[in-house]
């Protein structure tokens, strides 16, 4: 008997419902051969940014993708071009959902949104699924699986797809400083003493030259789908910051979520309980996460604190956009709260990666 997959959806959550009615006669009027029955919905109950929803009709299954209620920022969860990126890149990376339909209606559910094909399997995230049994050659297998996929994501010819289109790898990292630093002006809300310095480090190391490959950019654990027997990655999702850039601060972004027992107490639980990473022995750490990776890609590693550095204040910038729409009465999502304690956290933390060079 194959084992049950992890429950990862929960009824929808308040204020963040879906017209039944207008989505089912959508549906049907722009899916084909669709089973009868009444349209069920789930959410998603990952994730702080999109809203994401399973939808069930029969034996039918799919998940709408659809951007945060309220003001977002500009350019910021582009459904369409999201979409257009699955479209491009499931026929050449599978764990890549495949896109099935794109509408700009926003009488539908009331923005732009797209469905896609709804893959199954475990996502790991603060635990492991009820029976597992959890050891460090199991938590080392996950690791090698989430190096190995990055890096073969980064060895796809982006030149051959249509990212050539919506991405412009000249000056990537000089605009994505700049870029990063203009989004936390523009959401600050609490004064923290670090970022001034912290912003001028950034700009002063920006790297002179860089290389150019397909990059996901919120490369993680919890956005990872992995087969019942932690064998192989079948899904990879959120794909909405993907652009063609250093891959190296792919791999950044990737390190800075990928939480170890030893981090700060605020860096593990900034969004809630430890995630797996940082509980269970065996998971790599950030040094042979790094080395595997190198001998996978070829690539010169050796300014990756940089990079680091970076990740953790651009996901910091990330939650402090969050938190300024929650402060501002856009959201209501409890959970959060308290992210700009995460936000100062994070901030303290990248000045020390920055100085410390870790």
């Amino acid at each position: 008997m194959p084992r049950q997959m992890n429950k990862d959806t929960i009824p929808v959550r308040k204020g963040e419902e879906l017209n039944l009615l207008v989505l089912e006669k959508f549906l049907r009027e722009n899916i084909e051969s669709l089973p009868g029955g009444p349209l069920e919905i789930l959410q998603f109950s990952a994730g702080h940014s999109n809203l994401t929803y399973q939808l069930k009709m029969g034996d039918w299954e799919a998940v709408l993708r659809r951007p945060p209620l309220g003001p977002v920022a500009p350019k910021a969860h582009d459904m369409e071009r999201e979409f257009r990126i699955l479209s491009e890149l499931n026929p050449i990376f599978s764990v890549a959902p495949e896109p099935l339909l794109f509408s700009d209606n926003p009488e539908i559910v009331g923005s732009t949104f797209f469905i896609m094909e709804r893959k199954n399997g475990f996502v790991l995230d603060t635990s492991f699924p009820d029976g597992i049994n959890v050891t460090p050659a199991l938590c080392r297998q996950i690791s090698e699986i989430m190096v190995e996929r990055l890096a073969e994501l980064h060895s796809l010819n982006y030149k051959e797809t249509g990212l050539t289109e919506i991405s412009k790898p000249e000056g990537f990292m000089e605009r994505q400083v700049h870029g990063w630093i203009g989004r936390y002006e523009r959401a600050k809300t609490d004064e923290i003493n670090e970022v001034d310095s912290l912003k001028h480090w950034l700009v002063s190391h920006i790297p002179k030259h860089s290389e150019s490959t397909i990059i996901h950019y919120d490369y993680k654990l919890n956005n990872a789908m992995l087969n019942e027997n932690f064998t192989e990655m079948v899904g990879l999702f959120d794909w909405e910051m993907t652009t063609v850039g250093d891959p190296l601060v792919d791999l950044g972004a990737a390190l800075s979520y990928w939480n170890l027992p030893d981090d700060p107490e605020n860096l593990k639980t900034g969004h809630g309980k430890n995630p797996v990473t940082a509980v269970h022995e065996g998971f790599f750490t950030r040094k042979e996460f790094i080395e595997l990776y190198a001998k996978k890609s070829g690539r010169d590693v050796s300014n990756l604190h940089f990079y680091l550095t970076f990740a953790y204040f651009k996901l910091a910038v990330i939650c402090q956009q969050i938190y300024y729409r929650y402060q501002k009465g856009q959201t209501n999502d409890t959970r959060f709260a308290n992210l700009n304690n995460f936000v100062k956290g994070l901030i303290k933390h990248a000045t020390l990666v920055a100085n410390e060079k870790l």
